[in-house]
């Protein structure tokens, strides 16, 4: 696939020099001693895990945390020296296979920690395990009330109790300190059973700007690689956006005054009005609005009409001079900030990366120029 075939649809622009900056400001802003665990879960945000996972490699990570096995085998295959943590559920057979391959897994009850220790025994060898604590987000995680539970699977000789984390509900200063205080005490316990050496972490990319004493051994890093900045932080500019959403016109036409565009039963045209049609839809990732939210086309904005379709949607470019069939169109990116995106979409930021279509071809460029092209639906 060349660039003008990737490009004919709709795509993906990944800038990979912010992405560069986004991960070298982390390092800076660490605490001495910590490290970073790059998050590449939901296929890196939305921006391709391959590519981003030997990217963020080149520049020195080699920590990576996952959200299932299969994401996990992916990055293993492509750095095969790396470590890969998996912070949710595998399946038995998963699990052994996870063992014999050196996979990072995580243990958060009795029932997987059963189910690591007979896949161990399995598999011949000790598995690599990360415990996760349940400090008060609810989720995964031994709580206060299954520390003894917690203790007997870390001293078991079948495993190698490499790492103890959490995850910080973050709903407000007071909660996030008494989840730390937890997370406290289940390392104490550790280190009272004699059970050492292993690394400590709890903040993400918020935590990490609002929690700089807080770092432990290692923060895990995936909304600030992708240009999500936390809100109310000081200093957004030091996060750059990584992403471009780009379609072009398909079709222009002419639509008369009190007419519905599209399924819209709702929203009649105040007047005669330039329709474009551009091939991109909710399957590929944008938000199916009604009639709500703008691109930019021609350098100007241009309203959404009707409802977006799963493959297609329709713009007003009445008030665009020259608009016209091919035109590139700018979704997300430029003069439409991913804040203004998901607030349009009433989305989480994190989620309007992620649900970038398989069908999207993902174009990364260094330096200005395209460094590689990558598309999940195979293409000669």
């Amino acid at each position: 696939m060349d660039a003008a075939e990737a490009r004919s649809r709709c795509w993906v622009e990944i800038d990979l020099d912010a992405l560069k900056s986004n991960y070298e400001t982390a390092l800076s802003m660490l605490s001495p001693g910590a490290r970073v665990i790059c998050v590449l879960k939901a296929n890196a945000y939305g921006m391709g895990a391959n590519a981003v996972s030997r990217a963020l490699y080149g520049w020195g990570a080699r920590f990576f945390a996952v959200a299932c096995y299969a994401e996990a085998r992916e990055i293993k295959s492509l750095l095969p020296d790396a470590d890969v943590l998996v912070m949710g559920l595998v399946s038995p057979g998963e699990c052994e296979s996870a063992v014999r391959n050196g996979i990072v897994l995580t243990c958060w009850n009795e029932a997987s920690a059963r189910l690591i220790l007979s896949s161990s025994e399995k598999a011949g060898a000790p598995a690599r395990v990360h415990i996760k604590a349940d400090t008060g987000l609810h989720r995964l995680g031994f709580d206060a009330g299954s520390f003894d539970a917690m203790l007997r699977f870390a001293r078991d000789e079948r495993v190698r109790v490499e790492g103890l984390y959490t995850h910080l509900a973050l709903r407000n200063k007071e909660n996030d300190l008494e989840q730390f205080r937890l997370f406290d005490r289940a390392d104490a316990l550790l280190h009272s059973a004699g059970i050492s050496g292993y690394m400590r972490h709890a903040c993400d990319s918020i935590g990490m700007v609002r929690y700089p004493e807080r770092h432990m051994d290692a923060v895990r890093l995936g909304a600030w690689l992708y240009g999500v900045c936390p809100y109310r932080y000081a200093h957004p500019e030091l996060d750059k956006p990584v992403a471009r959403f780009m379609t072009r016109i398909s079709d222009i036409h002419t639509v008369r005054a009190g007419d519905y565009i599209g399924y819209d039963e709702d929203h009649p045209l105040p007047r005669d009005t330039r329709v474009a049609t551009l091939p991109a839809g909710y399957v590929d990732g944008y938000p199916r609005l009604n009639s709500l939210g703008e691109v930019i086309v021609r350098g100007h904005r241009a309203r959404v009409l009707g409802l977006v379709c799963m493959d297609q949607m329709m713009v007003d470019v009445t008030d665009v001079p020259g608009a016209r069939a091919g035109d590139e169109v700018t979704l997300l990116g430029d003069g439409i900030s991913l804040n203004e995106y998901a607030e349009i979409a009433r989305m989480n930021r994190n989620e309007c990366l992620s649900r970038v279509g398989r069908r999207v071809p993902r174009i990364y460029l260094q330096g200005g120029r395209i460094a590689e092209i990558q598309r999940d639906i195979p293409f000669e």
